[in-house]
């Protein structure tokens, strides 16, 4: 499947192609202080299929593991729009919430739950509102 996503501002723009059976949402500390929330929704594709436009900023972070992650973001409006290895990157781990088809990306699994905020589990049972 075909992905197109943008920063907030527009500014950068990019696509590329998913396997809509991937996504998966990660509940470590890092992506929690990374995206600001309380667990970051992802899917990756590979970077021959991996097209952007604009001109993004780079963090480079150091996993637990050790490695070295690029987290890749609009400098002007601070959007957080992928990851990947620092060096010699295979594939590019989009932000779900920049894509315009997020809505038909359902995660397939969830990773580092020992550190979801205990409430994730119950948000259907928290009261909603279409609109503020």
């Amino acid at each position: 499947m075909r992905v197109h996503g943008s920063c907030h501002c527009g500014a950068i723009q990019f696509s590329g192609e998913v396997d809509p059976t991937q996504v998966v949402v990660c509940h470590c500390d890092d992506c929690q202080i990374l995206s600001g929330a309380p667990y970051r929704a992802v899917i990756s594709a590979p970077m021959d299929t991996f097209e952007i436009s604009g001109a993004p900023r780079t963090y480079v972070k150091v996993a637990q593991s050790g490695n070295r992650r690029a987290q890749v973001f609009c400098p002007d409006c601070g959007t957080a729009l992928y990851g990947a290895a620092a060096e010699h990157p295979t594939h590019a781990v989009l932000r779900l919430g920049c894509l315009a088809e997020r809505d038909q990306l359902r995660p397939s699994r969830q990773i580092w739950t020992h550190s979801a905020a205990d409430w994730t589990a119950a948000l259907g049972d928290v009261p909603a509102s279409p609109a503020q």
